[in-house]
């Protein structure tokens, strides 16, 4: 048997409350159930010593062993943090971010790309919309049940225990969360909050001593809002040369990609100059994959074409298809596509007839993504039109 392969694995995860240990906990479940599909072996274990939250797989695939280490960039603290407004916060976010996006006509060309993940933004605000309603609803009715000069104040009372209680079932609603989602994104117009720039930072400097390692591939892996988030973490690296010819091969993994949400915005300007400068890299690899049944995402356009910076070079990304539907069993399929949260994290889990995209071989198995993909054609259905409004990538 020859060598094993050696892979590091960054994983950057979306806008989640949940600690990187989700992801231990997911990988491993889901990791069980594609190698007993694909009749490959995959085994986790434990990280200890330096570094960040992580673990290591071992795996045996195609008669090959590999041996990938994952390390997952933490900002699940910072994302609690900013979900700690109270109620009438979140509807002032509501508002400051419906305005942000309607008055630099980001929403109406957001239409033109996909309707589900703009289906996906105006949820949260109907919802809380129909949430303020139920509840002065309640307080109408409280309030003529105590038509009394002094008592008629204590139906507004009821206004803020019927809001408290649709937030304690948001885990199911999902409509603060993705308020906050989409108002962390969208508070300064397209850059990212001092505290996130300094965790991209710190996470940069892993990546960088991994490319002077010993080992054959360094991956990176965006999920959501985590991708244009490796964009600029994978720009900073290239302008400061430290991805060199001779080390490991450098790939960038996006996955359910939200891209158009930041980089249609006005202040994006860093965001649209690290797309334009990504796009036209020859040393690296970027596949882009998204999924139609994903209607969280943007589905096979390409972020760097619609936000209309793309470069007379430009190479990358390749923008794939997961294919869900047909990925997926009749049955599996019928229970997952109403659930369009669950359907946003199938990337990174288990499918019951893989074509040529398996996340577990891509992030254990023993090819690098630029072999795995080096002869692949976009899937078909890929948007290229340039509709961002902003276009500058300089202030």
């Amino acid at each position: 048997m020859g060598q094993s392969f050696k892979r590091k694995v960054f994983y950057i995860p979306g806008y989640d409350p949940i600690h990187p240990r989700r992801y231990l906990e997911l990988y491993r479940a889901e990791a069980a159930a594609q190698a007993a599909i694909s009749g490959y072996d995959i085994h986790l274990s434990a990280k200890t010593g330096p570094g960040g939250y992580g673990w290591f797989v071992d795996s045996e695939i195609d008669g090959r062993s590999t041996r990938a280490e994952f390390e997952v960039m933490l900002w699940s603290d910072l994302v609690c943090a900013s979900m700690r407004s109270g109620i009438l916060a979140t509807y002032g976010q509501m508002v400051r971010t419906a305005y942000i996006y309607i008055a630099s006509g980001a929403l109406w060309r957001y239409m033109l790309l996909r309707k589900g993940p703009v289906i996906v933004a105006l949820y949260p605000v109907v919802m809380l919309i129909v949430q303020a309603a139920v509840a002065l609803a309640y307080a109408a009715g409280a309030a003529l049940r105590l038509w009394h000069p002094g008592l008629f104040w204590l139906g507004l009372v009821v206004i803020p225990w019927v809001l408290m209680g649709f937030r304690r079932y948001d885990n199911r609603l999902f409509a603060s969360y993705l308020m906050h989602d989409y108002a962390y994104s969208a508070a300064a117009g397209g850059t990212n909050p001092s505290e996130l720039e300094a965790r991209l930072a710190q996470f940069a400097k892993r990546v960088v001593a991994a490319l002077r390692s010993y080992v054959d591939e360094v991956l990176l892996v965006g999920h959501s809002s985590g991708a244009h988030l490796a964009i600029s973490l994978l720009a900073d690296i290239e302008r400061i040369g430290a991805h060199q010819t001779g080390g490991p091969a450098l790939s960038f993994l996006s996955l359910g990609q939200v891209v158009p949400m930041v980089s249609f915005l006005p202040n994006a300007y860093c965001l649209r100059r690290d797309l334009r400068h990504m796009s036209g890299q020859r040393q690296i690899t970027w596949v882009d994959v998204t999924a139609p049944g994903d209607g969280c995402t943007f589905a096979l356009c390409v972020p760097v074409a619609v936000t209309g910076v793309a470069p007379p070079d430009q190479k990358w990304p390749l923008a794939l298809s997961a294919a869900f539907s047909q990925a997926s069993s009749a049955e599996k399929w019928r229970a997952l596509k109403r659930r369009f949260f669950r359907l946003h994290f199938q990337y990174i889990c288990a499918f019951d007839r893989p074509a040529d995209y398996d996340y577990f071989q891509i992030t254990a198995g023993p090819l690098t993504l630029g072999a795995r993909y080096k002869d692949r054609a976009p899937s078909p259905g890929k948007v290229t039109r340039a509709l961002s409004k902003y276009r500058q990538t300089c202030p």
